[in-house]
């Protein structure tokens, strides 16, 4: 497996995108970076060209991206306009094609929340209809999108690998599969046997220590048990760590013990 870590969470107002902390992923021995898509979608096309540049000179590429849609782009509700979709994503994956990502996670909270009174199974459909929407540009890009459920605390639509999955089913297209962020999993109190069935559909991973979704800083029986499920079930590819951290310099290198369980 690779290993990753997603910078945004260790941005701030002034800088979302993480971009400081490009050079010390390189140093720590990290594989890959994974930026958030809508904070590079509100750059211009110097600012982005200026982003490309950054990448490129850090010596570790952009693999994946997160955060997909800003909750600006509604996917469910009466505000939910399919062609404004449609736009948004052909930019966004014109960017994220020129990065260089082999993955887009799909979690967009705040784009896809069902809004108050509103038709959870109406809400659902228009998610997978967006999905289709995502997968007209995604596969002939190269691009997988990998559906994340959240947690309850961020979410009222998509909070375990099992809905995830009834999702994936629903919105029925080759590039869409799964993610399973340890994180979420553990709020939501999800089973190893439900990563056992559901392996095989996952093509990306997040993680983080569920206490203050924090870095990882030391060995832990559980973090074996979820790797080792994944291991025996096949999966090789990406984990993206993705964790607030207090002292980021610390922490990052730090994290990279993670690869033990790889």
């Amino acid at each position: 497996m690779k290993l990753g870590c997603c910078l945004n969470m260790l941005g701030d107002s002034s800088e979302p995108i993480g971009r400081r902390y490009m050079n010390l992923l390189y140093r720590a021995g990290y594989d890959y970076m994974e930026l958030p898509l809508a904070q590079i979608m509100e750059l211009s096309e110097a600012g982005f060209e200026e982003l490309l540049s950054q990448i490129q000179e850090s010596g570790i590429p952009c693999e994946c991206c997160n955060n997909f849609f800003p909750a600006s782009v509604r996917l469910t509700g009466e505000e939910a306009d399919p062609p404004k979709i449609s736009e948004y994503v052909k930019g966004a994956m014109d960017r994220a094609v020129r990065l260089g990502a082999k993955i887009i996670v799909f979690g967009s909270s705040g784009a896809k929340n069902v809004p108050e009174g509103f038709d959870y199974h109406r809400a659902l459909c228009q998610t997978a209809d967006a999905l289709r929407i995502i997968d007209a540009f995604a596969l002939p890009a190269g691009i997988r999108i990998a559906i994340e459920p959240l947690n309850r605390r961020e979410s009222n639509i998509i909070c375990s690998l099992e809905e995830g999955a009834l999702l994936m089913k629903e919105a029925d297209r080759s590039s869409i599969r799964l993610l399973v962020d340890y994180y979420h999993f553990m709020m939501e109190k999800e089973s190893l046997e439900t990563l056992v069935a559901l392996t095989e559909d996952i093509i990306h991973v997040h993680f983080a220590e569920p206490a203050g979704r924090s870095f990882p800083t030391a060995e832990q029986e559980a973090y074996r048990e979820f790797f080792t499920v994944l291991k025996e079930k096949g999966y090789d590819g990406r984990v993206s760590i993705e964790a607030y951290g207090k002292e980021p310099e610390k922490e990052l290198e730090k994290a990279v013990f993670i690869r033990k369980y790889l």
